[in-house]
């Protein structure tokens, strides 16, 4: 969802580098940083708290693992350790993945690579926004906001948008 709408607590720590933890989604001062995704969130699920923890290795910022509560409440210390200990389990990971290609071509090979569905959805969005700029005649960010809009108005994923562009059930005109 948040990528979708681009917003929230992932959006926000990928593009800060800092842990965004928020105890409470219908607090008006911590839902106000991203409106729609907020209201989203609260109408659609049980979602009442939400954590994006940076995964970081040195100054390279990796990715993001996102926490969820059903209950509004925040992450004690040994809670937020545990946080912390866990996104930096996730980093070195990606790490590891990103710099052994070798042993990504192992995990595959096996079957057992769980970065794989990941990155076939980001394709598969690049490439439908790739699609929508030559149907549109815009630039690359005009068309994945497009993609998102239309994703939000029919409330529906971005990764579902972009295969029904793919597979040419949805044109844009």
């Amino acid at each position: 969802m948040q990528f979708s709408l681009g917003e929230g607590a992932c959006i926000e720590a990928a593009t800060t580098g800092r842990p965004v933890l928020v105890d409470d989604l219908r607090e008006r001062g911590q839902a106000a940083r991203w409106p729609v995704f907020a209201a989203a969130v609260l109408e659609q699920t049980s979602v009442r708290a939400v954590f994006g923890l940076p995964l970081r290795w040195g100054t390279a910022n990796l990715g993001v693992i996102d926490f969820y509560r059903r209950v509004p409440e925040g992450l004690n210390d040994d809670q937020r350790k545990d946080a912390l200990r866990a996104a930096d389990t996730a980093a070195l990971m990606v790490l590891t993945l990103r710099t052994d290609p070798g042993e990504l071509g192992a995990l595959t090979a096996r079957g057992q690579s769980w970065l794989d569905p990941m990155l076939a959805a980001r394709a598969e969005i690049h490439q439908a926004t790739g699609m929508v700029l030559a149907q549109l005649n815009i630039g690359a960010d005009a068309a994945l906001a497009r993609m998102r809009a239309h994703a939000f108005v029919r409330g529906r994923l971005l990764i579902d948008v972009a295969h029904d562009v793919i597979t040419r059930r949805l044109t844009f005109t």
